[in-house]
């Protein structure tokens, strides 16, 4: 069997660029990988992991100041895609805050959204999970406490759950 080859800021930049070609990431998410990674190598050497931390600082850095991470872009790629699924603005804070995104650059993006985004993520998380309007006319009425109980765990509030599950589906959602 091989010895596993030593950590050595080349193998770092590959490491990071073969993440980043597959995967969108927030920089906090690279330097997690990149850590995990040296974490095993040095296991399988038998060395300390603590010991490569400001090499892969380094590499972090690198990959930012070059543009391949970008908290900015990577939480406004988010937003997107986690609104037309149906998430709130507290669902989306909670998971880019575990990506590792700042609260700060997380409620910068969230304020250039429009003003209707959170109703309409509410309509298409009701939507999608057949909540209010959208589930069989005889449930409707019998499900609608459970439904409102579905959109508070969603993270919606209280009175825009109640707008929604207590109205009918838009016009061209009929």
């Amino acid at each position: 069997m091989r010895a596993a080859r030593p950590i050595d800021p080349a193998y770092l930049e590959r490491a990071a660029l073969h993440y980043l070609e597959r995967y969108g990431a927030s920089v906090e998410m690279l330097r997690r990988v990149l850590l995990r990674r040296v974490e095993s190598r040095c296991r399988l050497r038998g060395e300390a992991p603590e010991a490569f931390a400001g090499m892969v600082e380094a590499v972090v850095e690198r990959a930012r100041g070059a543009g391949l991470v970008d908290d900015a872009a990577f939480a406004s790629a988010k937003v997107r895609t986690l609104r037309r699924r149906g998430g709130s603005a507290r669902a989306i804070g909670a998971k880019l805050a575990a990506k590792g995104v700042d609260r700060a650059v997380v409620g910068a993006v969230l304020a250039e959204s429009d003003a209707d985004a959170e109703e309409e993520a509410a309509r298409a998380y009701a939507r999608r999970r057949r909540l209010g309007p959208w589930r069989a006319p005889a449930g409707r009425e019998a499900g609608r406490d459970r439904d409102l109980a579905a959109m508070a765990r969603a993270g919606f509030g209280f009175s825009l759950a109640r707008r929604v599950i207590d109205g009918g589906p838009e016009p061209d959602e009929a």
